[in-house]
């Protein structure tokens, strides 16, 4: 037990000195922040994903002062591309039925776009506290990965970008699809901690113990700053 123990220490060393960031090669993903997922009523709120709002703003604040490069994700949903995400396992992304019930478990227009898209707190918009400027990339993605079939892949690599700073909601969806599809693809990831939010937290744990042993360092946002402050 001692030595597995030993291992196990020495593995993680390792991990963490491969992925410190490095100058020029470090971006933040801001995944999700939407008010579709953030405001209250929204069908598919997420309330503690308001908790994690302060955070997140630290830390763009510090990327671009430092020159991160801020990068911002949007789930859409579009009945042009009737993907598996809207049915069966969103239908809260279908478009509203007129006189029918709204809200979990229905047709809502949850951060749908196009003609009928959905406005008020199921909008696909990223919430004003954590606005993107007009300079800043902002990738819509179909699915849970917002690497798939997005530009994200080629921002990244086209700016030489080797690690990657994760925040966003939901954790157990999108946070974790991306970040694995990240990982997959070679980039050093961080997961924020206190940056992530889910509504279950027994969800939240299991993935923090899946990423830590195979795909991403994890550290608080406070870690984070302390270390992006010394590039």
């Amino acid at each position: 037990m001692a030595e597995m123990e030993e291992l196990l220490r020495r593995r993680q060393e390792r991990i963490d000195a491969m992925h410190r960031f490095q100058p020029g090669r470090t971006a933040l993903l801001v995944i999700d922040m939407q008010h579709g997922f953030l405001d209250p009523g929204a069908a598919l709120e997420v309330p503690q994903g308001r908790a994690i709002v302060p955070n997140i703003r630290r830390l763009i604040d510090v990327c671009r002062r430092k020159r991160v490069p801020v990068i911002f994700t949007e789930f859409v949903y579009a009945t042009s591309v009737p993907c598996l995400r809207g049915d069966p396992f969103g239908v809260e992304h279908l478009p509203a039925v007129p006189g029918e019930p709204t809200g979990f478990g229905y047709p809502s227009s949850n951060c749908l776009i196009g003609p009928a898209s959905g406005e008020g707190p199921n909008s696909a918009a990223t919430i004003e506290e954590l606005a993107p400027l007009p300079e800043e990339l902002v990738v819509r993605g179909h699915t849970y990965d917002k690497f798939y079939d997005t530009p994200l892949d080629l921002a990244l690599r086209s700016q030489d970008i080797r690690s990657v700073i994760i925040t966003g909601v939901v954790t157990d969806v999108c946070v974790n699809a991306t970040l694995i599809s990240a990982a997959t693809r070679d980039y050093r990831v961080t997961a924020v901690t206190d940056g992530v939010a889910t509504i279950w937290p027994e969800l939240q744990q299991a993935c923090f113990a899946i990423w830590r042993r195979k795909f991403a360092r994890l550290r608080s946002a406070d870690e984070v700053i302390a270390e992006l402050e010394q590039l």
